[in-house]
């Protein structure tokens, strides 16, 4: 009896001890998941931050695009902000080239496509215009008529898109005045008929004006610092040789203008006074004046109206 009483208690002692440890166990795994939670609060910490720095890098590089797209300058982008005054300009400004492309069409392409390029930028209200835009057309003796024709007439279709009126000077009607009083003419004329509202001024023979009178264009043509800069200013030189070589390169077209010029009003019968043409005074007004300088070939049955 004695003995089966002590297996008995041996047996109770294991199961008691059994139980503990399991108690024991069971008690510790709060303690486990506790210490379970720091980490996976960690983890979701760095998900977080891991897609909110993929999501600034997305608007980062959909910002950027934009920007591309926006600066870039694609005419169907630019077409589509321009406002439909501006449409209507450009529309009658086309019309009106392309009525003159059809009489003048001795004339090189590269003429109407850079005279088109030139001035429809002008006609564009939505970009700002930090100077104005200065054409120089130039002809031998025998396209006199198609150069005097063809500078009146894009003049009138630039202002007639703008529901305004061209402002004509001539040369040769100043040739033989005093400097000074045509610098104060061609000034009056070009300031007051801007103020009035008028877009474009042709200066027809522009090396017949009196040499230090032209010195008057560096207030017009001296790019940012013009004293108007939304409009157009369009001169023509006539040289003293009979016709220009069709084979010319616009680079020698303007290269041959300019010896010209410098022919002309740098001469030894040229007088001498503070407001006479010198070197540098020449070569500062040719480079505000020679933008573009396009060359004009002669023309057969010009119509007489708009030709004076």
């Amino acid at each position: 009896v004695s003995e089966r009483k002590v297996d008995f208690l041996e047996k109770n002692q294991e199961h008691c001890s059994t139980t503990s440890q399991s108690r024991s166990k069971f008690q510790d795994q709060p303690s486990i998941r506790k210490q379970s939670q720091p980490l996976a609060k960690n983890d979701g910490e760095s998900q977080s931050v891991f897609h909110k720095s993929w999501t600034l890098l997305l608007v980062l590089l959909i910002s950027v695009s934009l920007l591309y797209v926006l600066w870039s300058g694609i005419p169907s982008l630019l077409d589509a902000t321009l406002s439909s005054r501006d449409t209507q300009i450009l529309q009658a400004f086309r019309a009106r080239m392309k009525k003159l492309k059809n009489t003048y069409q001795s004339q090189d392409p590269s003429l109407w496509k850079r005279t088109h390029v030139f001035l429809e930028k002008r006609l564009n209200t939505s970009h700002l215009h930090l100077e104005p835009a200065i054409l120089l057309f130039t002809a031998g003796q025998e396209a006199e008529k198609a150069l005097r024709c063809l500078s009146n007439e894009i003049a009138d279709a630039f202002a007639f898109s703008q529901n305004a009126t061209t402002i004509k000077i001539n040369g040769a009607d100043k040739a033989i005045l005093d400097s000074d009083i045509v610098k104060l003419e061609v000034d009056n004329e070009l300031s007051s008929g801007f103020r009035e509202g008028k877009k474009v001024a042709v200066v027809h023979r522009f090396e017949l004006l009196p040499a230090g009178s032209t010195l008057i264009f560096y207030k017009y043509c001296d790019h940012e610092n013009a004293a108007f800069k939304d409009v157009a200013l369009l001169l023509t030189v006539l040289l003293d040789e009979r016709s220009l070589r069709k084979s010319l390169t616009l680079q020698e077209v303007e290269e041959k203008v300019r010896d010209f010029l410098w022919a002309k009003f740098t001469s030894s019968d040229v007088p001498s006074s503070y407001s006479s043409m010198d070197t540098d005074k020449l070569s500062g007004l040719w480079s505000r004046i020679s933008h573009l300088v396009l060359p004009v070939w002669p023309e057969k049955g010009l119509p007489v109206e708009g030709c004076t």
